[in-house]
């Protein structure tokens, strides 16, 4: 079992070194074709590769001399029901017009997604599943892959739709004029998580929104402990003063996606319900693993947790990671 360890330091990402470029987690579920059918239009968009890994455990034996002869043949027989699986994904995949590599490893699902995302642009699972990948939403796979991950995690919601059509047509992305989501907090990572929301709405022909959420007055004073809550003029200037934040943001993206459009939003209510909205607006939802406390400031706890439990769509947490064009990145004003 790969053992997962939390990195404290911003992962290097560098695309070019990342031969597994979109990488998908397959149980055989229908939950994981949907995965896979999300990841083959992803890497036709990127005119990358697609690898497709299904794993498998073999528990070991305890108090018999036969112990080793067992954990062989148990091994035998789990390795061949992984390749059987994977045969599926073969099967689903027979008229894909790109380059498709299948892996079959050892190993907790979790531990095997994240060593091979330090070698992906992308990981993609399931919101749910048989039980291997992707069939403990908030246990050890969604939770694990989002915080420890080398790359982006989407997680691909059990409603989102795949196509019907035969042969190479089923892989023609449909036309979508919904535009990508990312929340955004005027924090570093939720920064990272913008300029890969931006890749994506590139390859995908479509708009960037990005959203900052103006939370309740309540959630003002956690942020904010000096301000009086008496001063009712305060929503109208915490307001005036974010969007201009925004707007620096918006300004900042263009710099570096020229040809993109961008649009942008203030919007009032809580990071969940703002986020877990979009979910149903957007072809994508996209945000960082942390950030000031707005967007994602608790990865897999109160905000990303609950939107992947309430999303309606995919959803994508990007993690920390080193990128050159932050060396620019605007300034905020308080």
């Amino acid at each position: 079992m790969s053992e997962i360890h939390a990195s404290q330091q911003p992962i290097v990402f560098d695309p070019a070194l990342r031969d597994a470029a979109v990488l998908v987690g397959f149980d055989g579920s229908t939950q994981a074709l949907q995965a896979l059918h999300y990841g083959a239009l992803a890497a036709q968009r990127s005119g990358r590769a697609l690898t497709v890994v299904t794993a498998y455990t073999v528990s070991s034996p305890a108090y018999s001399f036969l112990a080793k002869d067992s954990e062989n043949s148990e091994a035998q027989a789990a390795a061949a029901s992984a390749k059987s699986v994977l045969a599926k994904a073969r099967t689903y995949l027979r008229d894909y017009p790109g380059k498709v590599f299948y892996r079959v490893e050892r190993g907790d699902a979790a531990g095997v997604l994240v060593d091979l995302s330090a070698v992906a642009e992308v990981v993609v699972i399931g919101s749910r599943g048989r039980g291997g990948f992707v069939g403990r939403i908030m246990g050890s796979v969604a939770s694990a892959l989002p915080a420890h991950a080398h790359c982006p995690t989407v997680v691909v919601h059990r409603q989102y739709g795949i196509s019907d059509a035969e042969g190479a047509a089923r892989f023609v992305p449909p036309p979508d004029q919904r535009p990508v989501i990312v929340g955004i907090d005027r924090s570093k990572r939720s920064r990272v998580a913008a300029l890969h929301a931006a890749q994506t709405a590139e390859n995908c022909g479509t708009n960037l929104h990005m959203l900052m959420a103006l939370p309740s007055l309540e959630g003002w004073m956690d942020w904010y402990p000096e301000l009086s809550t008496t001063d009712r003029g305060m929503l109208g200037r915490r307001h005036s003063q974010l969007d201009r934040n925004l707007q620096a943001e918006v300004h900042w993206m263009a710099r570096h996606y020229p040809s993109l459009v961008i649009t942008a939003a203030v919007k009032p209510g809580e990071p969940v319900t703002l986020l877990s909205r979009a979910t149903s607006q957007a072809q994508l939802t996209v945000m960082g693993t942390r950030g000031r406390g707005g967007f994602a400031g608790a990865l897999l706890g109160s905000v990303s947790r609950e939107v992947l439990l309430r999303a309606a769509g995919p959803v994508m947490v990007v993690p920390d990671m080193e990128d050159k064009r932050l060396s620019d990145q605007p300034e905020t004003f308080s």
